[in-house]
């Protein structure tokens, strides 16, 4: 049930705050509840009594060292955003490498460490069959639009360095409506309608841990403080949803699904709709053959969608 404070999203990737002091209701004074509590309160103010200036400069220290390791991987995520939109800049402007405006899908990974923990990933003959399909589409006379933008395709794995991934949120497909794909799986910029699969996201969240809904469904903040928002396909024409199915994302982010599996332990993957849900032999074949502890939670019932909103997710 949601709790009466007004709490956002964010709170939940805070250290924990302090415990709040126990009120008394006077109704019932002589009751077995209200002595015990009674006793609880005077134990705590005993300790407060002996509390030392100490704990508070910890506690203070403990919040300053999150906000500024917050603070350099969020520039990080952004200085990787930079160089990709700066690629994509120089290439419409005919100062790339590539044939025309277009910038090699490989050079859109910049992010270093999961460049180490996929060696040789990029090279693999079904990863530049999905670069030739991307190319063709993209540079097509019909000029049908994809999303995300180019600088954004790999906004998930250049947004959470493979060093700090503590939860997996696998979707589908991109949101496949005008300026509504950011390359984080269910995320949107700020400014745009919220999609009702998010939406639903965002009440669960409050019906479940007393989260108040956002006003915007950026989840950036999750992406930097290791929530990797990863779809398995990470293209999609306009309007057609599934479009870029089976053309190759899908090895791929079986690749860094089993990576992770592999070489980390304490995450949490969480699958949400059926496609999403086909990645759970690269999540629990690690876990059993290698004795690595990860959780994987499963959600069976898909969220519910307007195809309208051109929402991700299943119907």
């Amino acid at each position: 049930m949601a709790s009466g404070s007004s709490r956002t999203l964010m709170d939940f990737f805070k250290p924990a705050a302090a415990a709040k002091r126990i009120k008394l209701s006077s109704s019932s004074p002589d009751s077995a509840v209200c002595k015990s509590v009674t006793a609880h309160c005077h134990s705590e103010s005993e300790s407060r009594l002996h509390h030392s200036p100490e704990d508070d400069t910890t506690l203070t220290n403990a919040h300053q060292k999150a906000r500024m390791e917050f603070n350099r991987l969020l520039a990080k995520a952004r200085f990787n955003l930079k160089i990709c939109s700066q690629k994509v800049c120089k290439a419409k402007a005919g100062e790339g490498d590539g044939d025309g405006d277009y910038v090699k899908l490989a050079e859109l990974l910049v992010e270093e460490t999961w460049l180490e923990a996929l060696p040789g990933e990029l090279q693999k003959p079904y990863f530049l069959n999905l670069c030739r399909f991307l190319e063709t589409e993209m540079c097509s006379s019909i000029r049908v639009p994809i999303y995300p933008p180019r600088h954004l395709i790999f906004n998930a794995l250049n947004s959470t360095p493979f060093d700090t991934v503590k939860a997996v949120v696998l979707g589908q497909d991109p949101y496949h409506g005008p300026g509504q794909a950011m390359g984080l799986s269910f995320s949107v910029p700020e400014g745009t309608k919220l999609p009702s699969s998010l939406l639903n996201i965002f009440k669960e969240l409050q019906q479940d841990l007393g989260c108040s809904v956002p006003s915007h469904g950026n989840l950036q903040k999750w992406a930097v403080q290791g929530v990797l928002l990863l779809n398995a396909v990470l293209t999609v024409r306009k309007h057609q949803a599934n479009s870029h199915a089976k053309k190759g994302w899908e090895q791929f982010t079986d690749a860094v699904i089993t990576t992770i599996s592999q070489k980390k332990q304490g995450v949490i993957f969480l699958l949400w709709g059926n496609s999403a849900q086909e990645k759970s032999r690269q999540i629990l074949t690690p876990l059993a053959t290698l004795g690595l502890c990860n959780l994987l939670v499963y959600v069976h019932k898909p969220i519910l969608i307007n195809p309208s909103d051109g929402d991700q997710s299943e119907e």
